[in-house]
This record gives structure tokens, C-alpha cells and sequence, in this order.
């Protein structure tokens, strides 16, 4: 069990340095497009910086399942052909249940979706600060009474 625990916590790093990485351009980036974008109307300007910001958090995401199923192929987790969906239904929770994986290495399933929790809370925490950055162009919105 002590190598499935490495391996998941190794996993969980290189997840977690993905994350970092792209949550850091994600937050400046978008800084930057409320900035250069300041005179273009509230809403829809607002509306594509959250639209962008989301697809970047869905691909890095995606990216991250990738690592773990390449993890999953590695140790031969499951039966070849179903590690990215294993991995995916893993790491968002979902737990289908459909696929038995290995039992020498099961444990990296739960590790799994520990990771995906904590990472989607981090990706909802940018979500919100890219928000709470870019909502100066909600000042220019009408105001309805």
C-alpha cells in the first residue's frame, strides 16, 4: 500500500504544479483583459473573459486526467483502452463503478478524486477572483428600476 501512496502523492504533485501554473496565467491574464478591455460595455466584456477563463480551467483540468491516466497505464490500473475514462470518472467523482481497477493499485482511485475535489474548489476560488477583478465593467451596466 505504501507505493500506491507514493505514486498518488506524486501524481497529486505534479497535478497540483499544473494547476499553479495555469491558475497563475489565468488570474493575470484576465487581470490584464478587464484592464485593456475597460472601455468596451460591462456584460459582454465580462462574459468573455469568464467564457476564457472557464475553457482554460476545463483544458487544464482535462490535462491533469491525462497525468493520472498516464499513471494508470504505468501501473496497469485497468484494462487497456479504458485509463482515460477510468481516470475521469475517478478524478470528477462520479465513481460509475463499471470498471474494477487492479487491486494491488486501487487505492490511486480514491487519490484520484481527493485530487479532482481539491482541485476544482482551487479552480472555483480563481473562477470567483476572476469575477470579483473583472466585475468593474458591471459600474458601466444601466441601471433597471
Amino acid at each position: 500500500m505504501h507505493g500506491q501512496l507514493v505514486v498518488g502523492a506524486v501524481c497529486c504533485l505534479v497535478n497540483i504544479a499544473i494547476h499553479a501554473a495555469i491558475m497563475s496565467w489565468v488570474v493575470i491574464a484576465a487581470r490584464r483583459a478587464a484592464r485593456v478591455t475597460a472601455r468596451f460595455p460591462g456584460a459582454p466584456r465580462l462574459t468573455v473573459i469568464m467564457m476564457a477563463t472557464v475553457l482554460v480551467l476545463l483544458a487544464a483540468h482535462a490535462s491533469e486526467v491525462l497525468v493520472w491516466a498516464l499513471v494508470y497505464i504505468a501501473v496497469g490500473l485497468v484494462p487497456p483502452g479504458n485509463d482515460f475514462y477510468f481516470a475521469f470518472v475517478n478524478y470528477t467523482t462520479l465513481g460509475y463503478g463499471d470498471i474494477l481497477p487492479n487491486p494491488e493499485w486501487r487505492m490511486l482511485g480514491p487519490i484520484t478524486a481527493m485530487n479532482g475535489v481539491l482541485l476544482f474548489g482551487w479552480s472555483t476560488a480563481v473562477i470567483f477572483e476572476v469575477l470579483r477583478t473583472s466585475a468593474g465593467a458591471l459600474r458601466n451596466l444601466p441601471t433597471h428600476s
